[in-house]
Formats: structure tokens, sequence, C-alpha cells
């Protein structure tokens, strides 16, 4: 079997017919026998893939080819094509689901009034300069943040991204207004519309991590400012950067040190619960009404 690996990637830029391009995907990702999930909207373009290194590298070649797409940063990712039960390709009004597809300003360098760029390197060094002072704010659903978050983070509260604009115009942030905001999330996406939302808002100094904690940890692993593990969103649920490293989520059960989730046994619910192995083992299956959990697992983005 033929060596695999998943591909993460985003490009903010306008598509004048999003439709034939999202027609032109699901012709090119079915040729190369890939899987995994891509949206495309008028202000651009999500996606993660599975598949052979062989077949993903024609993928980034093709698709670099389409105009406006010459540029996309395509992060790498351990894992296979059956980390995805299928290949689905749509259409949305916003490839994150924020809720205000008409707050979104995008030309072709991409999104316009976003927090400004920093890569890995950079953010260490505005801590370094600014200290404390910096705040780190994550940008994803609430129940991502329990098993890995950047030191000292704020975690909003917010079961999906749709939470976000309500969350932020709720005031209870207005404080960080002048001081320097990190905003971060996994790929780097859903912090190109938070930044540019409070930016909005009138935070004056907003930042975001290019590339996300993906290249944040491809840089500094367990050794920088990240503690924890990365949850995403497929069948590997849980990623770690380098072995071993912080154990920083709670067992909902026994109430241990762990990175792990167990799914709901209900078949109407989505919630993901925080659990150990060994709790898994003896309780399943595991309905959350009867265990303290508010950690929806909801969309990506």
């Amino acid at each position: 079997m033929s060596q695999q690996k998943i591909i993460l990637f985003y490009e903010f830029t306008p598509f004048s017919d999003p439709v034939a391009l999202r027609m032109w995907q699901q012709t090119l990702a079915e040729s190369l026998n890939l899987r995994g999930r891509i949206l495309i909207s008028p202000h651009g373009i999500n996606g993660t893939l599975g598949g052979s290194i062989k077949n993903l590298s024609r993928y980034i070649k093709m698709t670099k080819k389409y105009p406006g797409l010459g540029h996309v940063d395509f992060k790498w990712s351990q894992g296979c094509r059956d980390d995805f039960p299928k290949l689905s390709v749509r259409n949305r009004d916003e490839i994150v689901s924020f809720g205000a597809p008409e707050e979104l300003v995008v030309d072709r360098a991409g999104v316009v009034g976003g927090g400004v760029h920093l890569t890995p390197e950079e953010v260490h060094a505005l801590v370094a300069e600014r200290g404390d002072s910096v705040v780190f704010f994550d940008g994803r659903n609430g129940f991502e943040a329990e098993i890995g978050r950047f030191k000292n983070a704020v975690i909003p509260d917010v079961q999906t991204t749709h939470d976000f604009i309500r969350e932020i115009d709720s005031g209870k942030y207005d404080h960080l207004k002048d001081v320097p905001v990190v905003t971060y999330c996994t790929g780097g996406v859903r912090c190109e519309i938070l930044s540019s939302v409070m930016v909005r808002r009138g935070f004056n100094e907003v930042y975001q991590i290019s590339g996300g904690i993906v290249r944040y940890g491809e840089a500094f692993g367990n050794r920088g400012l990240w503690e924890g593990s990365l949850y995403v969103f497929d069948k590997r649920m849980v990623i770690d950067f380098e072995k071993d490293p912080m154990q920083i989520g709670k067992c909902e059960m026994c109430q241990g040190a762990t990175k792990f989730y167990m799914n709901c046994s209900n078949a109407q619910c989505r919630k993901l619960i925080v659990m150990c192995p060994d709790c898994q083992t003896r309780h399943k299956p595991v309905d959350c009404a009867h265990v303290d959990v508010d950690s929806p697992a909801v969309q990506a983005g």
C-alpha cells in the first residue's frame, strides 16, 4: 500500500463562479481517489483531504494552477484516506460558519482588515518583547481547548463558531481592546475571520498565527507555549506534535489527566466527553446526560 497522509488548506480569494470550482474540485479529488471535505464559497476555499502522498501531490499541483489559488499554504499531517468516511465537496455561503457572510470582505490578497499574521517565531518575539501583556485568544469551539491550548489563553464561551460574534459583542472582552491579542485556531482559517471581527469592533492590536496551531506545533513541538494535544475533526480526533505531550484534559469520570474523547452513546447527541481509555472501557456506553459535561462536538472550521 502506498504511503498516505492528510493535507489541510484554505485560501480567501473572491471566486466569480464558486459552483464551477466545486464541480472541478469534485472531479479532481474523485479522480485521485481522495476522501475528506472541501467547502467553497464566493470568499474562498477550505479543505482537508486524505490519500496517497503521490495523489495528494498531484492534487496540490493541479489546484495551484487554478486562478487565485497559486499561493495556497498546504499543510501536511499524519493520517490516511480512511480517516474520512467519504469525499464531500460543497458550496456554502461561508467556508467557516460564523453566520455573518456580509461582514467578510475579501480581495485577491485575502481577508481585508484582519489581524496581522505572525510566524511562530514572531509570536515568540512578541511575547519576549511585550511579556504578560500578550493575550492568546482561542478561536476554536470550547470543547477543543479542553485537551490543548496556549498557556494562560482566553477560552471564549462558545459551542459553535456561530457563537463567536455574540460572544465578542457581549462586551466581556472589551478590556482586551488595548492590549496585544494573538488569535489562534487549528489551521488558521477561523482566525482569519475572527481577527477581522475583532478589529471591526475596536480591538486595536490583533494578531493571528500564520498556519495556526499546526504550523506552530511543527516549529516548536512540546517546547513552546502550546500545552497539550490538538483536536482534529476526523477519525483521528487527536494528534500530537511530539511524543509524550502534557496531558491537560481531565477525565469526566475519574478526573485523571487524559487527551482522549468519547462520543455520547445517544444517537441524537453530538457531544464529546473527555474520558481516559480505562474509563471508556469500564463505562461503555456513556450517555452525556449522566455525565457532567458541556463540550459538544460540532462543525469543523
